[in-house]
């Protein structure tokens, strides 16, 4: 099974024992602010989730749990072709742990795969994860107004890419 280590994580496919840690994360309505869905009100929407994610791991191992302490603290990775997601729960936020693990997550990508490019679709107003995303060399390359409604408000999406190091050969 594909493992990633960095110096205070963890990266591994995702297990039935992480349902509660899961619930907890996508629960929450301030790690959920940004996301393309609302806040999951009932454990049955993260389990079906996190069975997807069991699923598509096996054939695919670039979407990963982030592991800390033996918590699922997180997840993150290729969650379809060149696509680039992830989330924290708050209580890890501004600690550099998005960035430790998305940095592995990017370097795992650019040698198990021939992707030219990764991309990230972002709400504008997060602030913190076009941070993040910026601080790895992505540049915004896009915008789209209206890209998701949750609970009737609208939000928009901007799109960053991170070309491929000329290093590494597609």
């Amino acid at each position: 099974m594909t493992r990633l280590i960095t110096h205070r994580l963890i990266l591994r496919g995702p297990k039935s024992t992480d349902l509660e840690d899961l619930f907890a994360i996508f629960s929450n309505p301030d790690a959920m602010a940004y996301w393309s869905t609302a806040p999951h009100e009932h454990r049955d929407v993260t389990q079906e989730r996190l069975d997807k994610m069991v699923a598509d791991f096996a054939d695919k191992p670039t979407y990963f749990i982030f592991e800390r302490a033996g918590r699922a603290v997180g997840m993150g990775g290729m969650f379809s072709e060149g696509d680039l997601g992830y989330i924290l729960h708050p209580d890890y936020w501004r600690q550099g742990l998005a960035t430790e693990a998305i940095r592995a997550v990017i370097d795992h990508v650019w040698t198990t795969t021939d992707y030219p490019q990764l991309q990230a679709g972002l709400d504008p107003r997060n602030a913190g994860s076009k941070a993040l995303l910026t601080r790895l060399g992505f540049v915004q390359t896009g915008f789209k107004a209206n890209t998701h409604c949750i609970n009737d408000i609208w939000s928009d999406s901007i799109y960053m890419t991170l070309p491929r190091p000329e290093s590494l050969p597609n």
